[in-house]
């Protein structure tokens, strides 16, 4: 038919096919509970919308500097000042339509198409990096973790998966899928294995779920390395999903390279989402606080539900609003399971092979929905593995 191979070859977003279905059903007058997506079901704060109005309403509807508004760039450095005490030069920050978007820009820039460069990826990992590596002519190399080790990137495995073609090694902390964090001592030996000189590999942070802890205490890449490159985002702690709003935190010598991409690609970021960006990291630690704790007590509901019904959590995550659990006791094709259960007992769940091989015999369970509904998930999963898994629901 004409199509790329490089479109016709990306695989689908898995936890979308099983949204759309479940999306489907509702349709069809079915109450389905989603515990698939990662997206909060909290409201953007007040004063955050407010910003958005005046920026509209005040006329500042016209495209910004591409490298984003000056005031946001420096409300990003400000906030990783205040929260990690490092220094950002607001010049070294990209803002766009999204971490994605930045994401995208950021591979191009380091991967030569044809030069069979790696990124080194934990399996398993969130769905899109790897798409987002081989669109770009770019080569996956994976790392496994271990339930029982906590899903824990171990920076000796790190290292021996390096060779002369890696150009980054890419972290996730807190992680989508597991909801677990990396510590100090491993991210400065992983900072240590990728120093960011020129032709060699780089640290890749991905921390859009920085704030979503409820033990330990996260730490940005840039404590232990300042060549590095940073992604963050508004949507997940600021329930700004819809808004569209990210960065990237980059090296100087990739400054002027990814701002020309983003002045070709997309000019600049919605110039109203920016200046409620502002907002979002001045006038919102409230509301964030609030949601926090919220989710912190749906967390402790999820695992004490899921471990009632017989799943296996050895270690609990700490970060983000996910728990990551083997379901290979009930069927070893998770992608099966996970449809059968949106099916037969209205609970939408991620089939694990969405975050790589690592992730076969998983299912991932959000909490980013009301306790009421999880708790109501609960219920319709205790009915549904009494009817079709009587003697193997306790594992």
């Amino acid at each position: 038919m004409g199509v790329s191979r490089r479109a016709g070859d990306l695989p689908p977003f898995i936890v979308m096919d099983v949204l759309e279905r479940a999306q489907e059903l509702q349709a069809q007058g079915r109450d389905i509970i989603h515990l698939e997506v990662g997206e909060p079901d909290f409201d953007t704060p007040e004063a955050i919308k407010a910003a958005a109005q005046k920026a509209m309403t005040g006329g500042q509807t016209h495209y910004t500097h591409s490298l984003g508004l000056l005031e946001l760039r420096q409300a990003i450095a400000a906030h990783y000042g205040r929260r990690y005490g490092v220094t950002v030069d607001p010049g070294r920050v990209l803002v766009s339509s999204g971490t994605s978007p930045a994401m995208l820009l950021m591979f191009a820039a380091l991967i030569e198409p044809g030069q069979g460069h790696e990124v080194i990826l934990s399996d398993p990992c969130y769905a899109c990096y790897p798409n987002f590596i081989n669109f770009v002519g770019g080569q996956v190399a994976r790392v496994p973790v271990a339930e029982d080790d906590a899903f824990q990137y171990r920076p000796e495995a790190i290292a021996a998966a390096m060779n002369a073609k890696t150009r980054a090694i890419v972290i996730n902390s807190p992680a989508n899928p597991t909801g677990q964090l990396l510590d100090a001592g491993r991210m400065a030996a992983i900072a240590a294995l990728a120093p960011g000189r020129p032709g060699g590999p780089y640290v890749v942070s991905d921390e859009i779920y920085h704030g979503l802890v409820y033990e330990g205490r996260e730490h940005s890449i840039l404590e232990f390395t300042q060549d590095a490159f940073v992604l963050g985002g508004f949507s997940k702690l600021h329930a700004m999903t819809g808004w569209r709003l990210g960065y990237l935190i980059m090296p100087q010598a990739y400054v002027r390279p990814l701002q020309k991409m983003h002045q070709n690609f997309a000019i600049c970021a919605p110039s109203m989402a920016q200046w409620a960006g502002v907002a979002a990291l001045t006038q919102a630690e409230d509301d964030l606080a609030r949601m926090v704790g919220v989710y912190a007590q749906r967390r402790r509901v999820m695992i004490d539900g899921l471990r009632g019904l017989g799943f296996k959590i050895p270690h609990e995550p700490c970060g983000a609003f996910y728990v990551l659990t083997r379901c290979d006791h009930l069927d070893p094709d998770d992608y099966r399971l996970a449809f059968h259960i949106l099916e037969n007992a209205g609970v939408a769940v991620t089939p694990g092979r969405d975050f790589g091989p690592g992730g076969h015999g998983f299912l991932r369970f959000s909490y980013a929905n009301s306790q009421e509904n999880i708790l109501r998930a609960m219920a319709r999963l205790a009915e549904y593995l009494a009817r079709f898994y009587p003697n193997r629901a306790g594992g």
